[in-house]
């Protein structure tokens, strides 16, 4: 699947240990991880002002993500009813980026899928169900 994790989730990912980076590891050995520039120009002020990430580190983790594929900032926001407006960036990335799965810890942000064809919005918990579920089979 082409999984898009928003930049809560990244920053989770790289700034702690859990499910969020348990969800990471998952992504990149068995499914095709998209981002944008929009979640890295947003996960770098993330993990230095949240988690105290070096700024050497940060920039290791950018070139990291940047062997990925990096979906070009949206021309065009989906038109969907959220207040804040770097929500419809990502959520723009990643349906240009033709992801099937957005993962996204945002409360607001999973309400909106029936109103979204081709994307699939899921928590980190919901998808880790998901995919462990059809492993075991």
């Amino acid at each position: 699947m082409r999984v898009f994790p928003d930049t809560n989730i990244l920053a989770s990912a790289f700034g702690t240990r859990g499910l969020c980076a348990d969800v990471l590891r998952l992504i990149l050995g068995e499914h095709e991880l998209l981002t944008g520039e929009v979640v890295i120009d947003e996960l770098r002020g993330v993990l230095r002002r949240k988690f105290g990430v070096p700024a050497e580190t940060v920039k290791e983790i950018e070139v990291f993500l940047r062997g990925y594929h990096v979906e070009p900032r949206p021309d065009e926001l989906p038109k969907l009813n959220l207040a804040d407006r770097n929500d419809l960036l990502v959520i723009g990335s990643a349906i240009k980026a033709e992801a099937s799965i957005l993962i996204t810890g945002d409360r607001e942000i999973p309400a909106l899928e029936e109103k979204l064809e081709s994307l699939r919005i899921l928590s980190p918990r919901q998808f880790w169900n998901l995919v462990s579920g059809k492993r075991q089979k």
